[in-house]
């Protein structure tokens, strides 16, 4: 005899009910690319970690390995120095991380500098030191130098990158002057040089809503067709 089911619910007793998206000042509506499939999808994607928080699960040992950006004046604010400082068993302090940088100042292209700190290996993004900001063919540059060094070294996966978006010290510019890159724009940037790992949204991004976005980069087909004006 059958009989039909119930679609599960999100939350014990009546959450689902309490806990409704009009009652929350953050919103992030995550839409699907596409339904699971019988055949594994070959494409290498990034997968976009909305919602998640870099720093717990980094400390939490998911990652060997976190693609950040450092600069030559003061690193005591990005998320190297708060590694530093938390990770008992990491040598470096925030100001060694930046006499360290400050050794490779006079570089013409961007410099990728390895910081061990035992529980992560961290690949740090160091912009060519005639410039004040990165700009979108720097960070090219630095994703092409990453790629090539987890190819060479596996044990560094899987890993991890900041989206480079909505910092200050190491700041991503836009096209024009006193702007940033759409997220979009950096995750082509990171995909098209080889990259495969994981990227976490600036924290300014969770209050998306309305616009919906997508766990996964490449977007699908759909995102261009909408932008040529199909549906």
């Amino acid at each position: 005899m059958s009989t039909t089911t119930q679609p599960a619910q999100i939350y014990d007793g009546h959450g689902d009910d309490l806990i409704v998206e009009t009652h929350l000042s953050e919103k992030i509506t995550i839409i699907p690319d596409g339904k699971p499939s019988s055949q594994p999808d070959v494409t290498r994607r990034l997968r976009i970690m909305w919602g998640q928080h870099l720093l717990d699960d980094v400390l939490a040992g998911r990652y060997r390995s976190l693609v950040c950006a450092v600069n030559t004046e003061d690193n005591s604010h990005g998320i190297v120095a708060q590694l530093a400082t938390l990770l008992p068993t990491s040598m470096w302090t925030p100001k060694t991380i930046t006499e360290y940088a400050r050794q490779f100042a006079g570089n013409q292209q961007t410099a990728v500098l390895k910081f061990d700190m035992d529980v992560v290996e961290v690949l740090a993004l160091l912009r060519p030191s005639a410039q004040d900001e990165m700009t979108i063919t720097d960070l090219g540059h630095g994703f092409e130098i990453v790629s090539e060094m987890l190819r060479r070294k596996t044990q560094r996966l899987p890993t991890a990158s900041v989206s480079f978006l909505g910092a200050h010290a190491n700041r991503l510019a836009g096209a024009e002057p006193g702007t940033e890159p759409s997220f979009e724009t950096v995750l082509r940037v990171m995909s098209e040089a080889g990259f495969a790992g994981d990227v976490y949204p600036s924290v300014k991004m969770w209050d998306s809503h309305p616009t919906a976005v997508y766990a996964r980069y490449p977007f699908p087909e759909s995102v261009e067709q909408m932008r040529d004006g199909g549906y």
